[in-house]
């Protein structure tokens, strides 16, 4: 095996790529690309060598990761303002803490359900640690509904309550118990309602898109941390690490 073979089926595999890509956006593949894609495939499966394929698309993906992440890093750079310091974006811990650590999020997203007890977790033994809560409903009407109540809340000086509340609720999230939560934690229903449709929560949701987008946001939870974004939920251990880190760094 030889590092031509596995760059001309990198190759290979970058245009299938391509063109998967093509045809996801209404255009269609030719019948010549097509055949040309699936005769190189086989003719490395008939040769006996499937792992050759399998290390090639090993390292597309590395080379892939690798841009995404170079990709993401220019525009938090470009966009720390936004990011860390929005006034539209709640933010929990110390509010002049020396690390801070963004959170994209959705309240329907179970994966951000298990993360939001790191961050319970966190807030309650770093003392020096800042949490900006980035509201990012990305998976239906409940999502931007929950999401806009959440930022509604704020009006009211209860929104890390709120937040926690609706992240620790059981089963699926519906809009009788959102509105059921807002109640349990002593929310005036009614101005709670008119200010889920204020300038100020759309806003705020807009421009958390938009920022979502640029740097890459593809999933929720999205987290931020100096000038990296890290996708996925991460385990408290690596959460601790990553601030260790930035600390350190913040020294040099």
């Amino acid at each position: 095996m030889t590092f031509l073979k596995i760059g001309l089926v990198v190759l290979t595999l970058g245009l299938a790529s391509s063109f998967a890509f093509a045809a996801s956006t209404d255009e269609a593949l030719s019948k010549t690309q097509k055949k040309a894609v699936e005769n190189v495939v086989r003719e490395l499966l008939l040769k006996k060598e499937p792992d050759l394929v399998i290390k090639a698309a090993q390292e597309m993906q590395r080379r892939t990761e690798k841009e995404d992440s170079a990709k993401a890093q220019t525009a938090i750079t470009k966009n720390k303002k936004e990011i860390f310091h929005d006034p539209l974006s709640p933010v929990a811990g110390n509010k002049k803490g020396d690390v801070t650590i963004v959170e994209f999020f959705d309240y329907t997203c179970g994966y951000c359900k298990v993360v939001q007890k790191n961050t319970k977790e966190l807030l309650k033994k770093d003392g020096k640690l800042r949490i900006v809560f980035k509201e990012y409903p990305i998976l239906g009407t409940t999502s931007m509904n929950a999401s806009k109540a959440a930022l509604a809340s704020v009006k009211q000086g209860k929104y890390l309550a709120f937040h926690e509340a609706l992240m620790d609720a059981k089963g699926r999230l519906t809009e009788k118990n959102i509105s059921r939560t807002a109640e349990d934690i002593g929310l005036d229903i009614d101005k709670l309602k008119k200010d889920m449709e204020s300038k100020e929560v759309k806003d705020a949701l807009e421009a958390n898109r938009k920022l979502g987008k640029k740097i890459g946001a593809r999933g929720t939870p999205s987290f931020v941390i100096g000038d990296k974004l890290y996708p996925g939920a991460l385990p408290v251990d690596q959460m601790k690490e990553l601030i260790a880190k930035e600390r350190e760094a913040l020294k040099k």
